[in-house]
């Protein structure tokens, strides 16, 4: 099941959360270009989206079966799963921080 990050949002704005955080919007502030790879004869997609700070980050899918293999459903994937790992180094990147400031 995929959680529906504008719903989220949603949830964190009506309850007031306010202390600092990512968005949605942060995340995708940081995509400065993506790049795209289907293997030869294969149903591996490959995602590479471009950051800010000039890092890389990866994602994949793979169709089972050739038959149900759609090269933009594959890319949405890949893409989506890539844009997750961003969640993850951005989150860290803001815990640092934050700790740096509260020394």
């Amino acid at each position: 099941m995929r959680i529906n990050e504008q719903v989220i949002e949603q949830d964190i704005q009506a309850k007031g959360l306010t202390a600092p955080r990512l968005t949605p919007a942060d995340i995708d502030a940081v995509i400065i270009g993506e790049a795209y790879h289907v293997f030869p004869d294969s149903t591996l997609t490959v995602c590479c989206l471009y950051l800010k700070n000039g890092y890389t980050v990866l994602g994949e899918s793979a169709a089972a079966s050739k038959a149900n293999f759609d090269a933009g459903i594959g890319r949405k994937i890949a893409r989506d799963e890539a844009r997750n790992k961003i969640w993850a180094l951005e989150g860290y990147l803001l815990r640092q921080r934050l700790s740096e400031t509260n020394n």
